[in-house]
């Protein structure tokens, strides 16, 4: 029986490092990708502002937005609160989301950071893997 085990126990551990570096690794990217666009709004970068004013928003909204997304961002950044920026973040990218689809647009890539933001989160956190018990283990 033991020697069962010990098999088990390295196969474990190899799923639960990869499973916790794929998640660092794309936690990284998201967080990356993020704060760049939070900044660029809040400098006022100008083809963020042409494109909020595309979008219907006026130009004094895009560092307000900027803002709440460099919050919510670093919030998830950080471990202690990455569950609070993960809902602002959905939030956020409900409201990204909404706009696209009134204005006509494919809406899908403020859905898959969506996902990637919670998937980053099920894949280190045990706790939301108890929530969600998607996985057959």
């Amino acid at each position: 029986m033991e020697a069962i085990l010990d098999r088990r126990t390295p196969s474990s551990t190899r799923a639960t490092n990869l499973r916790l570096w794929t998640s660092r690794i794309l936690a990284a990217l998201l967080i990356l990708f993020l704060l760049f666009d939070g900044a660029a709004k809040v400098v006022r970068f100008a083809p963020y502002v042409e494109g909020s004013a595309n979008l219907g928003f006026s130009p004094e909204c895009v560092v307000p937005l900027g803002i709440v997304l460099l919050v919510s961002t670093i919030l998830y950044a950080i471990p202690r609160t990455a569950v609070l920026g993960a809902i602002l973040l959905t939030a956020y990218l409900g409201g990204a989301t909404a706009t696209h689809v009134r204005m006509g647009q494919p809406f899908y890539f403020p859905v898959v950071f969506g996902v990637i933001v919670w998937g980053c989160l099920y894949l280190r956190d045990a706790r939301l893997r108890a929530l969600l018990p998607i996985s057959p283990s």
